[in-house]
C-alpha cells in the first residue's frame, strides 16, 4: 500500500517554513514520530544544517539525516517514514543513484513506509525529472526517478509572467514536454497544494487548482479533485 503526500513547495507565499503543510503532514503520518529525512537535494546549505531547519519546523517529530546514519541502505530499509526536502532535483536524484538508493526506497515505499516529499522531494517520486524547474548543475546517471507514480510532476507550478519578460511560461515549456511525450501526463501543483496517494487512490489537496497536462491539452484540476485515473 502506497503512501505518498507530494508537496509543491516548503511554503506557501511569507508563511514560516513548512507551516502550511503541517496538518497534511500529521495526517499522513498518523502517528508515526521517527523519520528518515533526506537532504541531498541541498546544495548551498549543509545537510546537517538542513536536517536542523526541518527538525525546527517540525518539533513533535524525531528526525534524523540520512548522511548522519553509517549505513545509508539500512536506513531506508528500517525508516518508519521517509522524508526528502526541496533543492536541486539534479543533485539530488545524483546522490540517491551515487548512494544506490532509488531501489530501497522505492521498495520501501511499496510496502506501505510514508514518503512525504516538497519540491525536488516530489519531482524524484514522478516518473523522471524531465519536467523539474531546476538548472541541471550537475549530471546523474539517468533522469529516470522513483516512479512512485506513473507521471511527471511539475511543482511551484504558476502562471505569472513578469511584465517586460520575454523568457518562456512555465505552461509552454510543459507544452515542448508534450510534444515530445503525447502520452505522459504532467501533474502541475501550485505552491501551497499537494498530491496525496493512498494506495490507488490519487487526490489533489489543498486550497488552490492544478493542471494536468497531456497530449497538447491542459485541464484544470480542482481542489480535493480525485485523480486516480492517472495512476
Amino acid at each position: 500500500m502506497s503512501k505518498l503526500l507530494l508537496l509543491s513547495s516548503s511554503r506557501e507565499k511569507q508563511t514560516s517554513y513548512l507551516s502550511h503543510a503541517q496538518s497534511m503532514i500529521d495526517q499522513h503520518l498518523n502517528g508515526i514520530s521517527e523519520i528518515l529525512f533526506i537532504p541531498y537535494a541541498g546544495v548551498t546549505v549543509g545537510w546537517d544544517d538542513y536536517t536542523q531547519m526541518v527538525q525546527q519546523a517540525l518539533p513533535d517529530l524525531k528526525i534524523s539525516g540520512i548522511h548522519q546514519h553509517q549505513n545509508a541502505k539500512q536506513a531506508v530499509q528500517q525508516a518508519k517514514a521517509i522524508l526528502v526536502g526541496g533543492g536541486n532535483t539534479f543533485n539530488l536524484l545524483y546522490q540517491l543513484y551515487k548512494h544506490n538508493l532509488l531501489n530501497d526506497i522505492r521498495q520501501s515505499v511499496t510496502n506501505g513506509v510514508p514518503y512525504i516529499g516538497w519540491s525536488a522531494g516530489s519531482n524524484i517520486a514522478g516518473n523522471s525529472i524531465r519536467t523539474t524547474n531546476d538548472m541541471p548543475i550537475i549530471e546523474p546517471p539517468s533522469f529516470d526517478a522513483l516512479n512512485l507514480v506513473p507521471f511527471q510532476l511539475n511543482p511551484h507550478y504558476t502562471e505569472y509572467q513578469p511584465p517586460g519578460h520575454n523568457g518562456e511560461t512555465r505552461a509552454q515549456r510543459l507544452e515542448e514536454f508534450m510534444v515530445l511525450n503525447p502520452a505522459m501526463p504532467v501533474i502541475a501543483i501550485c505552491e501551497g497544494s499537494a498530491l496525496q496517494r493512498i494506495d490507488k487512490q490519487l487526490t489533489l489537496m489543498g486550497p488552490h487548482s492544478g493542471f494536468v497536462f497531456k497530449a497538447g491539452e491542459k485541464i484544470e484540476i480542482i481542489p480535493g479533485g480525485d485523480l486516480s485515473a492517472y495512476l
